[in-house]
């Protein structure tokens, strides 16, 4: 089968497309036949050695996609660490959700990574109306809107949780280097666009939030810009860390934690996709949303597997709006 491999670690240049033994289906997973697989910036750090849990090279990329499973024939779309970018993919059951019947290939495989974590962190920030596992039952922060500072709102998992917001009632702050990007995302939803290129985005949120601050920061930067979102807060507010894309350690500014009595959560969807009680629950209210047509994946591009490394280089140069998704076979 034709596949997507990283043959060696140092970014997209290392990507090649290669003739590959077909995946030995184990018990749980079932055989799938992949038609499109999206792209996510872990697939980028992991062709760089960033990626946590990533075996050695040579490897098969990708961790989302969309197919056609071998025996029902329906059409499936889903989750896996790696291995997604091929003809044919071994999947768990349990991560394989089915394609909603209007939508086509390109969409399903934007869909997993990018609503799954756009939801999860609206769930750990309290904000879904679902219990949070391990979270103090009736502490609130302070009364007036709820508000959600999201950074890199015009990429996948942004506009995801720009549409999520929407639903929710969620007042949102977004961050980006276009403002034609923010107004893209601004017909999706999004209240308050900043372009951090004119202004500093800590300052902004201070400005149009009369000195209050957001409840929440969608954080996956890391760096500096992880003790910048907390100081973007309200009292009792919480940055959900998702990512590291600068490369850098987040820097924690503990007094400013707990001047606000605040927190910095992780998420990690690698390991809450081991939660089947959590990724159930959360696929029960997104089902419901895309069938009441609340939901639907944005894209940005669509690219032949062979074009692969003109892909990864959008994610990079972060010259994305949306999804980037690949077609593959």
């Amino acid at each position: 089968m034709k596949a997507l491999v990283i043959t060696k670690l140092g970014g997209p240049e290392s990507l090649a497309v290669r003739d590959m033994p077909e995946p030995q289906v184990k018990a749980g997973q079932i055989a799938v036949r992949a038609t499109a697989g999206g792209l996510n910036f872990a697939d980028l750090m992991t062709t760089q050695g960033g990626y946590p849990g990533a075996p050695a090279p040579p490897l098969i990329a990708g961790r989302e996609f969309c197919g056609v499973e071998d025996g029902s024939k329906r059409r499936v779309m889903g989750y896996l660490q790696w291995g997604a970018f091929a003809e044919k993919v071994a999947a768990y059951e349990n991560l394989i959700w089915p394609v909603p019947s209007d939508w086509s290939d390109e969409q399903a495989a934007a869909f997993p990574v990018n609503y799954f974590t756009a939801y999860l962190a609206y769930w750990q920030a309290g904000m879904t109306g679902q219990p949070v596992t391990g979270q103090t039952a009736g502490l609130a922060g302070p009364a007036g809107p709820r508000r959600a500072l999201i950074h890199a709102v015009a990429g996948g998992v942004g506009t995801a949780a720009v549409q999520i917001g929407r639903i929710l009632g969620i007042e949102m702050y977004g961050t980006s280097s276009s403002d034609e990007k923010l107004a893209r995302v601004k017909e999706l939803g999004l209240q308050r666009g900043i372009n951090y290129k004119r202004q500093d985005y800590e300052e902004a949120v201070k400005n149009l939030t009369h000195g209050e601050g957001v409840d929440v920061v969608f954080e996956m930067l890391g760096g500096e810009h992880t003790a910048k979102s907390i100081r973007c807060l309200r009292d009792f507010g919480r940055v959900i860390q998702y990512g590291t894309a600068t490369g850098k350690a987040p820097q924690l500014d503990i007094r400013g934690l707990y001047a606000k009595s605040a927190m910095v959560q992780g998420l990690w969807l690698t390991y809450l996709s081991q939660k089947q009680e959590i990724i159930d629950a959360a696929w029960k209210q997104l089902a419901e949303w895309i069938g009441q047509k609340k939901l639907a994946p944005v894209i940005g591009e669509v690219l032949p597997m062979s074009r692969a490394v003109e892909g990864y280089k959008l994610l990079q140069e972060g010259k994305n709006y949306g999804k980037v998704v690949m077609t593959i076979g």
